[in-house]
């Protein structure tokens, strides 16, 4: 299980996909991303970090993907998005394993998020119809999205996630988590689903569709391994502990 410090940040950042903010410069990155099921499994051949800082409004995670195929159809609000590249965000602020929050994120910025009140194992439902109010996302492409005809670098986001947000569906305004204090321990963790591609008639398709919920043809690549293919475990997701400032360099 991966531990990471989040900073608060010395401002808000702009969100607009590129993590050059004074803010961001006082937060590390996190571990490279590693295959979902962690031990002997092959690290991913493309890289995925991310950071995390906050305010009293806000908690914001931005993050790098390497990608040589920027590649997104997927434009509808609450489109099934881990069905094409995406990066996930997943959130359980008392660390219980219930009552959790997941955003999911593709190259054109399209937003899926939900509300679980338990894993999906112990009979859980997930609510597509939650958003996150006041949710603001921004993508940056360092490429051509959809043009197989050249190779890419790679994209990054900004994400900054209302406190206010952070509350089950139809659960009053007081009942939102607090912006944290210094000490302060989440349960949190970050997925890349990325799918094996080919190219026909000048564009990407998948090589192949998975045929059962059993069958992965997708890499899932994370930043605290699940031990499995199953991102709904969060008594393994990682420990983020929100500090104090820290003196950052200009």
């Amino acid at each position: 299980m991966r531990e990471y410090e989040a900073p608060p940040a010395v401002s808000p950042p702009a969100i607009d996909g590129s993590l050059d903010d004074a803010a961001w410069r006082g937060a590390s990155w996190t571990e490279p991303f590693v295959d979902i099921r962690g031990g002997d499994w092959r690290d991913p051949h493309l890289g995925t970090r991310a950071k995390i800082v906050w305010d009293e409004r806000f908690l914001y995670v931005g993050a790098e993907l390497e990608e040589p195929h920027l590649w997104a159809t997927l434009a509808d609000r609450d489109a099934i998005v881990y069905r094409e590249h995406d990066f996930e965000v997943f959130l359980d602020p008392d660390g219980d394993g219930l009552a959790y929050y997941e955003l999911e994120i593709n190259a054109l910025g399209t937003e899926f998020d939900l509300f679980l009140d338990k894993p999906y194992r112990r009979k859980g439902k997930a609510d597509i119809a939650w958003d996150i109010e006041g949710l603001r996302t921004a993508v940056q492409l360092d490429g051509t999205l959809n043009d197989p005809s050249d190779q890419d670098t790679g994209w990054s986001m900004e994400i900054a996630i209302p406190w206010s947000a952070l509350r089950p569906p139809g659960a009053p305004a007081d009942a939102a988590v607090a912006a944290p204090r210094p000490g302060d321990v989440w349960r949190v963790n970050f997925s890349r689903v990325q799918w094996p591609l080919a190219v026909a008639d000048g564009e990407y398709r998948k090589e192949r569709e998975p045929e059962d919920w059993s069958d992965h043809p997708e890499e899932n690549w994370v930043w605290s391994p699940q031990g499995e293919i199953d991102m709904h475990i969060p008594e393994k997701w990682g420990v983020v502990r929100f500090v104090a400032a820290r003196d950052v360099s200009p």
